[in-house]
Formats: structure tokens, sequence, C-alpha cells
């Protein structure tokens, strides 16, 4: 692979992984819930479903779901279903300021911590969720590789690359969110933040309910 097709390649991918999906949203809640390191295990239970994704997209499937109308709606309804269930947790959660990492200390009330395996299986979850990034990949890479050379070495290059600066942003998201959670040190901007989040999952949910192939 030539490196001025990688680093258009890095360009493109920059700007489409920095724009905020559902994974940053769910990154940047769980940074500012649980702290900025738990939540790296739900940047990379996201990645993780990147690289699933990727492989998916290389066997074939997505031009399965480009082709099968059928099967592109199935999972495009799990995964909104998914994204709108997540809503309504974010909804239900505690309105507590204790609720957050940063204030534990100040209350004596116990506070229900969720384990490194749940956080990071929620990152994986919502990653894998959205059958259009099945499409995107299979739209994506072939545009990067070169068909007259070795497809493997170059695919790794791809996927390796994206799964470096998927990382790095994803973890920038979740430390943005346990930054601001000297803001949330109040039970009424507990319940803000979390009526926001649970909006967005919700509206998140409903757009790829909506959308089409």
């Amino acid at each position: 692979m030539e490196l001025t097709t990688w680093l258009t390649y890095v360009g493109v991918i920059s700007a489409l992984i920095a724009f905020p999906g559902p994974v940053a949203l769910l990154c940047m809640h769980h940074g500012l819930r649980h702290g900025r390191q738990r939540a790296l295990a739900t940047v990379i239970g996201g990645a993780t479903a990147s690289l699933v994704l990727m492989g998916l997209s290389s066997l074939g499937l997505g031009a399965i779901l480009a082709t099968s109308e059928l099967a592109f709606t199935f999972l495009k309804g799990v995964g909104a279903a998914y994204l709108i269930y997540l809503g309504v947790q974010a909804w239900r959660a505690p309105m507590t300021a204790a609720s957050m990492t940063g204030n534990a200390a100040q209350s004596s009330q116990p506070i229900e911590r969720t384990g490194t395996r749940a956080l990071l299986w929620r990152g994986f979850t919502v990653g894998i969720s959205n059958p259009k990034d099945l499409l995107f990949f299979g739209a994506l890479f072939p545009g990067f590789i070169d068909l007259g050379a070795s497809q493997l070495p170059q695919f790794a290059i791809l996927s390796l690359t994206w799964l470096a600066i998927d990382l790095t942003t994803m973890s920038s998201y979740a430390t943005m969110g346990s930054g601001i959670g000297r803001w949330f040190r109040s039970p009424r901007r507990v319940k803000l933040f979390n009526r926001t989040t649970g909006s967005l999952f919700i509206a998140a949910g409903g757009t790829l309910a909506a959308s089409h192939r």
C-alpha cells in the first residue's frame, strides 16, 4: 500500500470516527458515571465490535445485507430496539449525585458498581448493533485496496489503522466524560444528564429504525 493512499485513508476515517455516534455517546456516558479507567472497557468493547464487522464484511456479509431486504430489516430492527432500550435505561438511572463516580466520597449511600465485563459487553453490543456499518466497511475498504497486490496485508493495515484511531478517539470521549464529572454534583444535573443521554440513545434508535440501505 502506497503512503499517499494510507494517509488519505487516515484522514477519511479520522473524520468519520471523531463524529459522535452511539458508541462515542456511550463512552462519554460511562466515563462520567464510572470514571475514565473503567470506561476503557467500553472503549475496547466498541473497538472489538468494529473489528468483527470488518471481518464479516470481508467475508461478504456486507454484500448479503446490501441485496437482502429481509436480513437488513431484521438486523436493523434488533439494533434500533437495543439503542432505544439503552435510552430507557438511562432515563431510569439513579438521579442522585452519588451515582457519579467523582461524587462517591460525598455520600454514605451504597453505590452499585458495574463490572468491567459488563461495560465491555455494553460497548461491544452498541458497536455491533448497526447493520449499516457492515455496508459501510464493505464500501470503504475496496477504495483503498490495490487489487493487483496481496490483499490480506492491505486489509490488516486498514483494520489496525482503524483500531488505533478508534481506540484513541473513543478514549478521548471517555476522558471527556470523566472530566466533566465535577459539573454533576447535584441530583438535578444528574437527572438532566440521564435524560439527555437517554433521549440521544432513543433518537439514535429511531434514526436507525427509519433508515434505508
